[in-house]
């Protein structure tokens, strides 16, 4: 270990962490992993890399979750070092570098580590790796974890592996790391006085737009009244950079220093917000100071309530960041960080009723966020098999198959999961594989730069003014604080800088509005006909805010850069959109074009029609003249499934014999036909057969010969022995032949007692098995009883009846005894 680092172990700032570094340090020397157990504040990340650089050969290599928290815990542990950054320690971050040869401890962003392990799996000169935060759940960070696990399975078994997390995390990941050593370190938090402060009744924090002025103003109020009521720096927790910028605004004029804090910032200025200075500071920040960096000389937390997470609509491939209820969890360690240097403050925007209802923790993000980046991580690495990977949590089986289905329409990954060589490059692109698919294919379009323009902004989260994209654009390169997004625009031009970039007489509409279609052609929408919404190609409805459209709203193609559909709303809210024209609508999404046959039942007729498609938009639409049978069949079949059979003309005769088949298929089964409304819609073709050709509106499908088609089904040679299983009439005693009811679930024979005078026994049907069920009819043609058992009724039912009725029917027949008494359909003569 060089001398700094042993210098600084020699004699360690007085931090809780200290108590855990022998232990750590012996885990590391007969295990090579381990995982650091301890709260935010307790110094793991200042104290923990030297202590494993002393145990072990090489650099190590630490992880941070974003580049603001990299950067400052390089500048913290070299200031503790007497060095400057670069030197013993130093930092890598996404356009940012400051490292050398002599540096021993190296502090990453977690996604240029996963890159490193893609390009170099055996991290030649890398001792250890150090991940930290990894309780947050970031995708990438459960990935990298995988990754390393299977590095030390597989490749090097001497890598030395350290987890640091916060939460109890802990036990979990020291399972996946083969039952590790936990290291615990006790928090050392002084008391935090919790004050609530929600909005006044009556108020809205949030609407269909997202936080509201209302909450805005809210916030605002009680910075100020942390200001005056509480002693120290003031940090303030709101869920993104739009929030952040109106906080600022509002706090205008307030008698302290107020500075942002988020990712999109220059670095000069994230340095500035991290620094105390001689005036009291308020820090206005997104979630990157909830518990990976260190924000000195706060005592005091003002908490909106609010974070920015990963949403994804696998169905309708809508994904975006959201504005959430923050969890427990996450509202716990934000107040934590106004008891670090002694007695603090917490002021939350909301009531202790509603804090009781916050979820518990945050959901990891494998299990909302868009997997596509990660599948093809995957893919790269060569693992055909996700469950193989020693993940925290396995991503959701609909989400990781949406995703590839993704990577395959971008041709980033074959059919059975195998990484096209397309789609390394697509890899090797720091965005999102479709972003990187705009960038690759818009440069030759747009030329190089102004595709990189364009991914540069679609990357971060913009909220364009109205939705308008242009317009962002045209912000951003007119903006003092889009260092960031010049820095990244200059690292994508040089991946794709052989593409010409002569594109300089395209207008910023056009550029925008092709380069966002590249990304996401399953957004492009056209408007809809006789309203203000609009239809995607993925076949999801989408609209503006009602109540603030925008410039864009109106025009008739449109590239939606984000979209979100809330639970319960039928279409998806335009957060960002660019104007498109059809032409280049085609261009970007030539792979969803289609025409498309397509053969329907509407209003009441077949309506055939050859359409051009792309997506589910319709370009155009002609008559179609002689539409295949079997497709005609297909849409009466569906018509009839969603109105019914009854589309169908049943005659009584028809009714009959379906009646008829319905009981022998009950009664004997094969192969007598299933007639029920389900098995005749399932296969119309089979019975109705080439009547259907003839079928273009209701009045056709009405002539058709229902009971001619029924006798299409009758199964031969057992078609003859129909009228014997299952006769129309039976004759009785009487001489008269009645119609068998076999509507019902047992057959019906409804006839009047007197002409049934003489049978013992009930006749059956089906070869025997089912005995007709007999309602024995008064002369008023009312039933006087019911049996399926004559001989049991004559003795025992039969008398009642005899009793009730001769008195008031006394021209008909009433012997004592039916079975020798003749049968009669008549009255007697008197």
């Amino acid at each position: 270990m060089s001398d700094p680092l042993r210098t600084l172990l020699s004699a360690p700032p007085d931090l809780p962490v200290t108590a855990g570094l022998a232990e750590l340090g012996e885990a590391l020397r007969t295990r090579a992993v381990a995982v650091v157990h301890a709260p935010p504040g307790t110094g793991k990340t200042t104290l923990v890399p030297p202590a494993v650089a002393d145990a072990v050969d090489g650099r190590v290599v630490v992880t941070q979750p974003s580049r603001i928290a990299a950067r400052a815990a390089a500048r913290r542990l070299a200031h503790l070092l007497g060095e400057p950054v670069g030197e013993t320690v130093g930092y890598s971050v996404r356009g940012d570098r400051r490292s050398s040869r002599r540096t021993r401890v190296e502090v990453v962003t977690t996604g240029l580590l996963l890159r490193r392990i893609q390009r170099d799996p055996e991290l030649a000169g890398v001792g250890a790796v150090v991940l930290d935060e990894v309780h947050e759940r970031h995708l990438d960070a459960d990935l990298t974890l995988a990754l390393l696990v299977d590095i030390r399975a597989n490749l090097r078994d001497d890598l030395a592996l350290v987890a640091m997390s916060a939460t109890i995390e802990a036990e979990k990941t020291a399972q996946l790391l083969g039952d590790a050593p936990v290291i615990t370190v006790p928090g050392a938090l002084h008391p935090v006085e919790t004050v609530w402060c929600p909005l006044p009744p009556g108020r809205r924090r949030t609407d269909d737009r997202g936080i509201t002025p209302a909450f805005h103003d809210h916030v605002a109020a009680t910075v100020r009244r942390a200001l005056a009521e509480h002693e120290g720096d003031v940090l303030v927790f709101v869920p993104g950079v739009a929030e952040v910028e109106a906080t600022v605004r509002r706090l205008a004029g307030v008698d302290a220093a107020v500075h942002p804090l988020h990712g999109r910032l220059p670095g000069a200025e994230q340095d500035r917000a991290l620094s105390e200075g001689p005036r009291r500071r308020v820090i206005i920040s997104t979630a990157v100071a909830e518990s990976s960096l260190t924000v000195p000389g706060v005592r005091v937390v003002v908490d909106a309530g609010f974070s920015r997470e990963p949403r994804t609509d696998h169905r309708r491939g809508l994904g975006s960041l959201v504005t959430v209820a923050v969890s427990r969890a996450a509202a716990e360690q934000r107040a934590g960080r106004a008891g670090r240097l002694g007695p603090g403050a917490v002021l939350r925007c909301w009531s202790e009723a509603e804090h009781a209802h916050l979820a518990a923790h945050p959901e990891p993000e494998i299990a909302t966020a868009d997997l596509s980046a990660f599948a093809l991580e995957v893919a790269c690495w060569g693992s055909g098999d996700v469950g193989e990977l020693a993940l925290l949590d396995q991503p959701p089986v609909h989400a990781l198959r949406a995703a590839r289905e993704v990577l395959v329409e971008l041709g980033a990954m074959t059919e059975d999961g195998r990484a096209t060589p397309r789609g390394r490059v697509i890899a090797g692109v720091p965005a999102d594989p479709r972003l990187a698919r705009a960038l690759i294919d818009g440069a030759g379009l747009v030329g190089a730069r102004r595709a990189a323009e364009v991914v540069a902004m679609l990357s971060e989260d913009v909220r364009a003014p109205g939705g308008d994209l242009v317009a962002a654009l045209r912000s951003l390169r007119g903006g003092r604080q889009a260092g960031l997004w010049r820095s990244q625009v200059a690292r994508l031009k040089a991946i794709v800088e052989e593409a010409a970039d002569d594109a300089g007489s395209l207008t910023d509409d056009v550029v925008v509005g092709l380069v966002v279609a590249l990304a996401h052609p399953d957004r492009i929408a056209r408007k809809r006909s006789g309203g203000s919404s609009y239809l995607m190609a993925s076949g999801t409805g989408a609209s503006f805010v009602p109540r603030d459209p925008g410039p864009l709203a109106g025009l008739e193609w449109l590239a939606v850069g984000d979209a979100e559909r809330r639970p319960g709303q039928r279409d998806a809210r335009i957060r960002a959109a660019a104007p498109i024209t059809e032409d280049l609508a085609l261009e970007a999404a030539g792979s969803m074009w289609t025409e498309a046959d397509e053969v329907t039942w509407s209003s009441g007729r077949v309506v055939a029609r050859r359409r051009t498609l792309l997506g589910a938009i319709e370009l155009s639409s002609v008559p179609l003249e002689d539409p295949p049978a079997e497709a005609v069949a297909e849409a009466i079949r569906q018509a009839i499934e969603s109105e019914g059979i009854a589309l169908l003309t049943w005659t009584t005769a028809a009714t009959a014999l379906r009646d008829r088949l319905d009981f022998l298929h009950r009664a004997l089964g094969d192969p007598w036909p299933d007639v029920s409304d389900e098995a005749l819609t399932e296969d119309l073709h089979s019975w109705l057969g080439p009547q259907l050709a003839r079928v273009r509106s209701a009045q056709d499908l009405r002539r058709i010969d229902v009971a001619a088609a029924l006798r299409g089904l009758l199964p031969w040679p057992q078609a003859g022995r129909l009228d014997e299983l299952a006769p129309e009439r039976v004759q009785v005693p009487s001489g008269s032949t009645v119609r068998i009811d076999y509507s019902q679930e047992q057959p019906v024979l409804a006839v009047r007692l007197q002409e049934v005078f003489g049978w013992t026994d009930v006749p059956t049907l089906a070869d025997g098995r089912v005995p007709l069920l007999l309602h024995l009819l008064s002369p008023a043609q009312r039933p006087a009883a019911v049996t399926a058992d004559l001989e049991s009724f004559w003795d025992n039912g039969y008398p009642g009846v005899r009793a009730d009725l001769r008195g008031r029917y006394p021209k008909h027949s009433w012997p004592e005894d039916p079975r020798s008494a003749p049968a009669t359909a008549r009255t007697r003569r008197r």
